[in-house]
C-alpha cells in the first residue's frame, strides 16, 4: 500500500490490536493462580503450562512462513485461528486434570501465537510509513492487555476458570471481526518455500561476529530467569494477600508505555550496551524487591518491582530489536528479528518455564511457598548474565554484516 491510511482503516487496525492483546492478557497473567490454587497443579505442571506459548512461538514461524504467507488471505487466516482458539479456550476452562489441560492449552497457543505476527503483517500492508504509523496502532494492544487485567482483577476471578471464558468470548468476537478487516492477500504467493527463509537461517551469518554472538547468548540466558516473573508473580501476590493483584500488575504495562516514550532520550545518552545492561539490572532488582517485599510495611517494594517492567522490557527487548536491526543488512533484517525471537521467546522462555516450575516445587511449604529463595534464584541468574554481558559484549555503531 502506497497511499495514506484512511481514518476508517486506522480505527479497524487499532481495534484489532486491542482485541488481540485483550485475549492474551485475560488469561496469561493469572493462569498460574488458577492452576496452583484451584486445580492444585504442582509448580512444575504450572511452569509447563506456561511453556506452551514458548513452544508455539518456536512453531509459529513455520505456520506463517509456509502456509499463511503463501496460500490464504491474512484476515481469513486470523479469523479461522481465533474462532478455533475460542473453542479451545472454552474447553480449557472445563478441564480439571493436567494430562488433558496441557494438550488443550498447547493446541490453543498453537492457534494464538501465529496471530501475533499476522496482525503485524496485516497492519504493515495497509501502511505507507510503518515506522510512523505502526506504534500509534500497536499501543492499543498494550491498552487491551491493561483493560483485560483490570477487568479480571475487578471481577476477582484470578483463581477461576471464568478468565478463560472471558478470553474465549473475546476470541470469538475477534474471529468474526477479522472477516471485516481490510483484504490482505498472501504476501509470498507463488514463491518457492525455502527452509532457510522460514527458520531465518540467513541471520546465522551475523553469528560470525563475536559481539552479536554474545548478544544472542546473553538474550537467550536472560530469558530463562524472565519466565519466573510471567508464570509466578500473580500466584505470589495472591498468596501473600495482595488484593486485586491482576489489576495492580497492569501498572507494569502502564510503565512500559511511559518508558517507551522516553526511550529515545535514554538511548541517545546511554547507547546500546548500557541500555541492555540497565535492562538486565532491572530484572535482578525486580526479583530482589519481590524477595524482600511483603503485603505490609514493605509493600512499596512490590509496587516498585512491578513498575520496573517498563525498564525491564523496553530497555532490554526493544533495545535488542533496535540493535539487531542496526547490525543486519536490509536483506536479512526480517530473518534476524525472527531468529532472535525464536532464541528468546521460544527456546529461552521454554527452558525458563520448566526451571521456574521446578524451583517453585522445591520451596513448597505447608502454608504455600517460601518465596524469598524462589525470587532470589532468578535475581542471581540475572545478575550473573549481566556480569558476563558487561565483560564480553562490545558494540561498534558502524559495524554491519552484509
Amino acid at each position: 500500500m502506497t497511499g495514506p491510511m484512511t481514518s476508517t482503516t486506522r480505527v479497524k487496525l487499532s481495534m484489532m490490536m486491542f482485541l488481540q492483546y485483550f485475549i492474551w492478557g485475560a488469561w496469561y497473567v493469572t493462569m498460574g493462580t488458577y492452576l496452583l490454587q484451584t486445580l492444585k497443579f504442582s509448580g512444575q505442571e504450572s511452569g509447563l503450562a506456561y511453556s506452551t506459548t514458548a513452544l508455539a512461538a518456536m512453531v509459529s514461524p513455520f505456520f506463517v512462513g509456509m502456509i499463511a504467507d503463501r496460500f490464504f488471505a491474512t484476515e481469513k487466516v486470523l479469523a479461522t485461528l481465533h474462532l478455533a482458539g475460542a473453542g479451545l479456550l472454552l474447553w480449557a476452562a472445563s478441564v480439571p486434570d493436567f494430562r488433558t489441560f496441557y494438550p488443550v492449552l498447547l493446541g490453543y497457543t498453537l492457534c494464538y501465537m501465529p496471530t501475533l505476527a499476522l496482525t503485524n503483517s496485516l497492519s504493515f500492508h495497509q501502511m505507507a510509513d510503518p515506522g510512523q504509523e505502526f506504534p500509534r496502532i500497536r499501543v492499543l494492544g498494550t491498552i487491551g492487555w491493561i483493560v483485560a487485567g483490570l477487568l479480571i482483577g475487578w471481577l476477582r476471578v484470578e483463581a477461576s476458570p471464568l478468565q478463560f471464558r472471558i478470553a474465549a468470548g473475546a476470541s470469538l468476537l475477534m474471529g468474526v471481526y477479522c472477516l471485516f478487516l481490510p483484504h490482505t492477500p498472501p504476501s509470498r504467493l507463488g514463491h518457492a518455500v525455502r527452509m532457510r527463509d522460514v527458520l531465518g537461517l540467513d541471520a546465522l551469518e551475523l553469528m560470525k561476529e563475536r559481539s552479536f554472538a554474545i548478544f544472542v547468548l546473553g538474550s537467550f540466558l536472560i530469558c530463562i530467569p524472565l519466565q519466573f516473573y510471567y508464570a509466578f508473580t500473580n500466584p505470589f501476590l495472591n498468596e501473600i494477600g495482595v488484593v486485586n493483584a491482576a489489576g495492580k500488575q497492569t501498572l507494569g504495562q502502564m510503565s512500559e508505555l511511559g518508558f517507551m516514550l522516553v526511550m529515545p532520550f535514554f538511548f541517545a545518552r546511554l547507547g546500546v550496551k548500557n541500555m541492555l545492561l540497565v535492562g538486565m539490572a532491572a530484572w535482578a532488582a525486580r526479583y530482589t524487591l519481590f524477595a524482600y517485599g511483603d503485603n505490609g510495611a514493605m509493600v512499596w517494594m512490590l509496587y516498585i518491582g512491578i513498575l520496573l517492567h517498563g525498564v525491564c522490557y523496553d530497555f532490554f527487548f526493544v533495545t535488542g530489536q533496535i540493535y539487531t536491526d542496526k547490525k543486519a543488512s536490509i536483506q536479512i533484517r526480517a530473518a534476524a528479528q525472527g531468529f532472535i525471537a525464536f532464541v528468546t521467546l521460544g527456546v529461552g522462555m521454554f527452558i525458563g518455564s520448566y526451571l521456574s516450575g521446578w524451583v517453585v516445587d522445591q520451596y513448597t511449604i505447608a502454608s504455600g511457598h517460601d518465596w524469598v529463595p524462589i525470587w532470589l534464584i532468578p535475581a542471581g541468574m540475572s545478575l550473573a548474565v549481566l556480569v558476563l554481558f558487561a565483560l564480553f559484549f562490545s558494540y561498534r555503531e558502524e559495524a554491519k554484516v552484509a
